[in-house]
C-alpha cells in the first residue's frame, strides 16, 4: 500500500512539475522566433510525460500546451494566431486544443507501442510524431478551415500558398522543433532509465 502512494505521489509531482514546464516554455516560445513564426519547445516535456507516464499524461500536457496557445491568441500576443482568433474563435479555440491534445496522445500510443522492443527507438519516434501531429493539423486546419486567411498570408509575403506552406509555416521552424526533439531524446531516455532504478 505504501509503495502504490509513494508511486502515485512521484507520478503526480513528476507531471506537475512537466505541467509548469509546459508552460513555462510555451510562454518563453514567444519571444524565440524565426521569421514570424515562434519554435515550439513545449513538445519536449510532451514526450518526457508520455515515456515517463503514459499517453494520458502526455495528451494531458498536450492540452495545457494548447490551452496556453488559446490564451496567446485571445490576448493577441501570438500575432498569427490573433488574426486566426477575430476570424473564428471557436474554430481556433478547437483547433489549438486538437493540435496539442493530439500531439500528445500520438506520441504516448507510439511510445507505448516501440518502446516493447526499443525504449531508445520509441522516444525517437515520439519525438518525431509528436511535432508532426502538431503542425500537420495545424497545417490542415489552415487549408481546410482558414483557406481565405491563408491565402491572404501567402499573397502579403508575395508567394502562392503552396510555396508559403513549404517556406513559411513549415520550413525552418518545423525543422528546428523537430531536431531539437532529437537531440534531446537521449536525455528523455536517460530519464527513464532513472526512473526505472526508482529515482524519479
Amino acid at each position: 500500500m505504501t509503495n502504490t502512494r509513494t508511486a502515485k505521489t512521484r507520478r503526480m509531482v513528476g507531471i506537475s512539475i512537466l505541467t509548469a514546464l509546459v508552460v513555462v516554455l510555451s510562454l518563453l516560445s514567444l519571444v524565440v522566433k524565426v521569421g514570424p513564426f515562434n519554435i515550439t519547445m513545449t513538445l519536449v516535456p510532451i514526450v518526457i510525460g508520455a515515456a515517463l507516464y503514459g499517453t494520458r499524461a502526455s495528451a494531458w500536457l498536450g492540452g495545457v500546451f494548447g490551452f496556453v496557445v488559446v490564451i496567446t491568441c485571445v490576448t493577441n500576443v501570438d500575432a498569427g494566431g490573433g488574426i486566426l482568433w477575430n476570424v473564428s474563435p471557436i474554430l481556433t479555440f478547437l483547433v489549438c486544443m486538437v493540435k496539442g491534445i493530439a500531439a500528445g496522445l500520438c506520441a504516448g500510443l507510439v511510445y507505448g507501442a516501440v518502446s516493447k522492443k526499443s525504449v531508445s527507438g520509441g522516444v525517437l519516434s515520439a519525438a518525431i510524431v509528436s511535432p508532426v501531429v502538431n503542425t500537420g493539423l495545424f497545417l490542415a486546419a489552415l487549408i481546410f478551415l482558414f483557406e481565405s486567411t491563408l491565402v491572404e498570408w501567402a499573397g502579403a509575403a508575395g508567394k502562392d500558398v503552396v510555396t508559403y506552406i513549404l517556406t513559411v509555416l513549415v520550413g525552418i521552424n518545423f525543422i528546428i522543433e523537430l531536431v531539437l526533439n532529437l537531440v534531446l531524446s537521449s536525455v528523455i531516455v536517460r530519464l527513464i532509465k532513472y526512473r526505472q532504478k526508482g529515482v524519479m
